[in-house]
């Protein structure tokens, strides 16, 4: 019996489509590992690995900046304030849906207080500078660890998205002791993502201003740079592919975690800051956010010399003179 032989323009359709599922399959694993490398902790090859390495542009590698007195003075006092925030600290839990957020708290009579958040891959003692020098000016502070950070449950890290209730929560609890409390939200890179993501929810008439220091514009925004930064990488298709995933396993998909977004639907003031020697989140980022902010009264202070995360230590003087002053216009 004769084999019918199959015509050279089915192989090629045959081969084509092979080639596509090798590529689509490709294409679905690599944006699975990179979900995993950004937002799982867990993972045997983490974005925090390259941090420990120092392989990361734009952190641990910012412009040499001559040690002044008043550097250096911030420098004793954040050193003095890790040890402050480990032996003070009293600890707080809020309990979520999926597991318990922890914190410390440091209480001190009157109606001011600060929640202080801090960054990707970080917990809460990166925020005890920032704290304790509120708290020396008679605030109560409350830092608590993000979702799958330091002390905190959870399995994928949120970028300030999914911590958006988690903050709410914490707001919460503090009006519900004290109904005459004056809030300030604080934070630093995804902290300070974080709190301009809080800003467009209903917030109570208790949260006076918001600060927000070198937070990006949104998950995609700051992931597509990093793709290209690390792995030299186009964000499409593979962004796209990891957002999937992070909506499939996580929950929420980069294009929703918009800080613009939220900001569009802001009232509270807010002060955002950013240096202008930031890479890691470009200070471009400053007058996306700024400009997107609906907030009737906004300000915003660009610090000389600034690399990321690095404002208060590279102009302190600068940095609380402008934090404190605008934060005094709107909490008595």
């Amino acid at each position: 019996m004769e084999t019918k032989k199959k015509s050279p323009k089915k192989i090629i359709i045959i081969v084509v489509a092979v080639i596509l599922v090798l590529l689509a399959a490709a294409l679905l694993f690599a944006g699975n590992l990179l979900f995993e490398f950004a937002l799982y902790p867990g993972a045997s090859f983490t974005m925090n690995d390259l941090f420990q390495r120092g392989n990361v542009e734009g952190i641990g590698d910012g412009p040499v900046v001559e040690l002044s007195p008043e550097r250096q003075e911030w420098r004793d006092y954040a050193a003095g304030a890790q040890e402050w925030f480990q032996n003070e600290g009293k600890a707080v839990e809020l309990q979520r849906p999926d597991g318990v957020r922890r914190g410390k708290w440091f209480e001190q009579e009157g109606h001011k207080y600060g929640i202080f958040c801090h960054g990707y891959y970080s917990s809460s003692i990166s925020e005890a500078p920032y704290a304790k020098k509120f708290y020396d000016m008679g605030w109560s502070v409350l830092v608590p660890d993000a979702l799958a950070h330091g002390e905190s449950d959870g399995t994928f890290i949120g970028m300030g998205w999914l911590e958006r209730p988690d903050v709410l929560g914490w707001i919460d609890t503090i009006v519900q002791r004290d109904p005459e409390a004056e809030i300030i939200l604080h934070g630093v890179s995804m902290g300070g993502a974080t709190v301009m993501m809080v800003s467009g929810e209903d917030l109570p008439d208790n949260v006076k201003c918001i600060v927000e220091d070198c937070g990006y514009s949104s998950v995609w925004d700051e992931f597509s740079l990093q793709l290209k930064n690390l792995f030299h990488l186009p964000a499409v298709p593979i962004l796209n592919v990891t957002s999937m995933f992070s909506k499939l396993r996580a929950g929420y998909s980069f294009e929703e975690a918009s800080a613009v977004e939220q900001l569009k639907k802001a009232t509270v003031p807010m002060l955002f800051i950013h240096g202008d020697a930031d890479t890691f989140v470009p200070f471009e980022m400053l007058d996306v956010v700024y400009d997107a902010c609906a907030s009737a009264e906004k300000e915003k202070l660009v610090v000389p010399g600034a690399a990321h995360s690095e404002a208060a230590s590279t102009e302190p003087v600068l940095y609380w003179n402008t934090v404190t002053a605008f934060v005094d216009k709107y909490v008595d």
